[in-house]
């Protein structure tokens, strides 16, 4: 065992190998009672206090100046699919699309009350400096909307792909091409359509202290309609998605149609805390500095009801990741930790990262102060934990200090297997490495072919963002507390090393690292 390793755990109270701690937590907050713990909802205040009453009981002291919880205001908006229409137009013919059957209307983002725009067929719609890719050279896009299909091109390493495919890079790209819409086409979707249309009558959030940019229209489509899109323009959808099966360019292209799109939305005010704890470090030089573990609260709420059930209990997603996160404060406890650690359970993480993201623009410790990112998210213990894949592995030493502790443990360590689903900047993550924080998310990793490749790709088709991710689903307990060991394992090397992780030279995300003496 490593030295600091075995200093820290003489100190620490085990872990709890068979998790049963662990599912205690996951039991109560993934509970039928607490409806799904959406983001403002009843269900979710009981979870806060839930967790911020056990974060007291493992010795934690309040992060901000106003206890446990960090309020966030949300401005949420719901389609009225009433008086919505979506209508295609090309020549004399119009074809009216059906909403929530053919399209659905996204609002994340303010949509406009009523456009009528022409289509331009945009790759997939990304300009990217570092490689020489621009799918809107040579493109007039203005005043247009932007049909593109969600991928990259080859060639484009994970880390970068990930980035220019996030929400906020996506709105700059068609900002700048003076775009009034966007119509995307998502061949790698991990929701089925008919799992996505019953998700998309559960409210969409923006945060409230946010500025938003100008009203764009922003449509998901059933790809099983996508050739309306294309006919006239002399291209299919078919030969599109070959060419992306193939590895081989994408083109761009004007295409023949409009789009005639009226949308009507319901807005009112939420408020939803994110709840954190600290334990502070031992070390004087060390102690201001800041491990993040981070792990999201929120799930879907109630929704149409699916074989019976509108309950989306989140289980897996994330009642998990917040009951590891109470887990390893209490082992924790008492381990002499050099730099303090914060555990930071946040709202909003389904409604677009939108609770990481305003902590780490409002954060109750020091700005500059955080040091490491542990993210914790579905990582999915449903088989016994023989290696983990690490997102982020490469991107700094964050990976290096990971391998020498699993390798301890008797744990492999993966890089992403699915680099094309873009992981790494879809959990909140992603909101902390924007401010130039290390991190590291992880999943249960598995041999390609195995049973457990089964079991977890299942997982995805059936119960990802589903009613069934809920207390009766198979998992595997004891692989969870193993897990929760190896996370508290790190969290202790981290803490207790003399350097703060870096960016590697390499990363994609290096770019986001502070500067000596900012903040």
């Amino acid at each position: 065992m490593l030295p600091v390793l075995a200093a820290v755990l003489a100190w620490a109270e085990p872990a709890i190998p068979d998790g049963k701690l662990w599912w205690e937590h996951v039991r109560y907050l993934a509970d039928d009672a607490l409806e799904g713990r959406g983001t403002g909802t009843r269900g979710y205040d009981k979870a806060a206090a839930y967790v911020a009453q056990e974060y007291e009981r493992a010795g934690l002291a309040p992060a901000g100046a106003k206890g446990f919880l960090q309020p966030v205001g949300f401005v949420q908006r719901e389609l009225d699919p009433g008086k919505t229409r979506v209508t295609v137009i090309r020549g004399g013919s119009r074809e009216v699309l059906g909403v929530r059957e053919d399209v659905l209307v996204g609002l994340r983002g303010e949509p406009p009350r009523r456009v009528r725009a022409a289509l331009v067929f945009a790759g997939y719609g990304l300009t990217i400096p570092e490689v020489g890719h621009d799918d809107f050279s040579g493109l007039d896009a203005s005043g247009k909307i932007v049909v593109y299909l969600r991928g990259g091109p080859p060639g484009v390493s994970p880390a970068m792909l990930a980035h220019y495919q996030s929400s906020q890079e996506r709105r700059k790209m068609l900002e700048k091409a003076g775009a009034v819409g966007a119509i995307s086409l998502s061949p790698a979707s991990d929701i089925p359509w008919p799992r996505q249309v019953a998700n998309d009558r559960i409210p969409s959030m923006v945060l409230a202290s946010e500025r938003e940019g100008r009203p764009l229209l922003s449509l998901g489509f059933n790809l099983d309609r996508a050739e309306v899109l294309f006919d006239g323009s002399g291209r299919t959808f078919a030969e599109i998605q070959r060419l992306h099966r193939e590895k081989k360019p994408v083109p761009a292209f004007p295409l023949s149609g409009e789009i005639d799109a009226r949308v009507r939305v319901r807005t009112s005010r939420v408020a939803s805390p994110n709840v954190a704890g600290v334990r502070k470090g031992t070390d004087p030089q060390l102690r201001d500095e800041y491990v993040v573990l981070t792990a999201h609260l929120d799930h879907l709420g109630t929704g149409a009801p699916v074989n019976g059930d509108g309950i989306f209990n989140g289980a897996m997603d994330n009642a998990a990741g917040v009951a590891s996160l109470i887990e390893i404060a209490r082992v924790l406890r008492d381990a002499p930790l050099r730099r303090s650690i914060l555990f930071l359970a946040v709202t909003g993480e389904e409604k677009g990262l939108l609770g990481s993201s305003y902590f780490a623009s409002h954060p109750t410790v020091p700005k500059g102060s955080m040091v490491a990112n542990i993210n914790m998210d579905m990582y999915l213990p449903l088989f016994p934990l023989r290696s983990v894949v690490a997102l982020g592995l490469e991107e700094s030493t964050l990976g290096d200090i990971l391998t020498e502790v699993a390798g301890a443990a008797g744990v492999g360590v993966g890089r992403d297997q699915e680099p094309e689903r873009s992981l790494f900047t879809r959990s909140d993550q992603y909101s902390l490495v924007r401010e130039g924080v290390p991190a590291l998310a992880f999943k249960f990793g598995f041999e390609p072919g195995s049973e457990q490749e089964r079991i977890a790709r299942a997982w995805l088709r059936e119960r990802y963002h589903a009613p069934s991710d809920d207390l009766d689903q198979p998992v595997d307990i004891e692989a969870a507390g193993q897990f929760n060991e190896l996370l508290a394992r790190l969290t202790a090397a981290v803490a207790n090393r003399d350097t703060r992780p870096e960016w590697k030279a390499n990363s994609f995300f290096r770019r986001f690292a502070r500067q000596e003496g900012t903040e």
